[in-house]
């Protein structure tokens, strides 16, 4: 069993250690080979929900003089429990996701161009998706443009039955410029327009009808600042995220690089994050009315699902990094908590059991 989430690739990728220029990227001198675990736990009071496990191997390698690869495969297991509504309910679930992906990019002195394709399927749903990306640099190499096209179609059979071979279709733009502020400072705007169009209720949900558009807009700063005192670099973010649910979501990011001694690294990091409820969201007031009529009489579209509801989040994480020559390994750690009444725009949703996440990753990465 699985939830019929979009799965959309991140705007663009983190930005890099101390950037002292802007340039158009180049082909890589080695290929570099990467495997990575990935554990998941999630839990509310007295109970344990899901847990994932994912093995990923990813390879990127330079093809001739003015090309490179790149290739992605994971696979997810996914075990526990997840609630029918609200926070309550839980259902026993089991599913694997396999999902695999592959792009070609062409460097030129001031330009890049890229072209992928992806693919992932479990049970009860497929996506396939084609991605068109590209670069642009100004001459003295400070300014940097980039723009990104991606769609995604997906077929959702659930196990129930509820619905048979149903679509969605998403298309992702995106916008983005950086621009070096000195010889310390690296600054970065995004802007990222999503329209979808299909099957975006949950079927393994008790009470979940939602409406077959869904259109979101995201806007994302960026500002990294090289210490030449420590060595080190802080990576400060800021996202704003609108969709036509009439969710309206933001998001802080702290992450300091310290580079030590003997190729060690140490990356602290600090997210903050809150929303507001899906305007169809269905309140759990089980004060008032612990019956309540499901679905809402007058209503067209209503979930009780927790992710739309309003919360605040927030993440405390900590990596650890080692290079071993043509080597490095890395431990990531994660403890993600999320509670109703940590929203930072009015009370947030009620009645919803607080939400507990830990992370652990491991990454080791060759270069050949």
């Amino acid at each position: 069993m699985s939830q019929t989430t979009s799965r959309r690739p991140l705007l663009a990728a983190a930005l890099s250690l101390p950037l002292l220029s802007a340039q158009a990227e180049a082909p890589p001198e080695n290929a570099t080979l990467a495997f990575k675990y990935l554990d998941y736990q999630d839990s509310q009071p007295g109970a344990n929900r899901v847990r994932v496990t994912a093995p990923a191997v990813s390879l990127m390698t330079p093809v001739g003089q003015a090309w490179s690869l790149s290739a992605n495969h994971i696979v997810d297991s996914i075990t526990g429990a997840s609630p029918a509504y609200h926070t309550e309910a839980l259902i026993r679930m089991h599913d694997q996701r396999r999902a695999s992906d592959i792009s070609m990019t062409h460097y030129s002195e001031l330009t890049t161009a890229t072209i992928g394709a992806s693919y992932s399927a479990e049970a009860d749903y497929v996506s396939r998706g084609l991605s068109v990306a590209g670069t642009l640099s100004t001459e003295d190499k400070n300014t940097t443009w980039n723009a990104g096209l991606n769609v995604l179609h997906d077929t959702i059979d659930p196990s129930n039955q509820i619905v048979s071979n149903e679509r969605k279709n998403v298309l992702d733009l995106s916008l983005g410029w950086t621009q070096v502020l000195g010889t310390h400072d690296l600054a970065q705007l995004l802007f990222g327009y999503s329209r979808g169009r299909g099957y975006f209720s949950d079927p393994y949900k008790v009470f979940d009808q939602r409406p077959r558009t869904r259109n979101h807009g995201t806007l994302l700063l960026r500002w990294n600042h090289h210490l030449e005192s420590s060595g080190g670099t802080s990576r400060l973010s800021y996202r704003y995220y609108q969709d036509s649910f009439a969710i309206h979501a933001h998001t802080l990011t702290a992450e300091y690089v310290q580079p030590l001694a003997g190729g060690w690294t140490l990356t602290p990091q600090l997210r903050l994050y809150s929303q507001s409820a899906a305007d169809f969201y269905v309140e759990h007031d089980i004060s008032s009315d612990p019956f309540p009529t499901n679905p809402p009489a007058t209503a067209s579209y209503y979930t009780e699902e927790q992710r739309l509801a309003a919360y605040g989040a927030r993440t405390l994480g900590l990596t650890v990094s080692k290079k071993l020559g043509l080597w490095s390994v890395d431990l990531r750690g994660q403890h993600y908590e999320q509670r109703s009444n940590w929203s930072w725009f009015g009370s947030g949703s009620r009645n919803l059991a607080p939400f507990r996440a830990r992370i652990v990753q491991f990454a080791v990465t060759r270069q050949f």
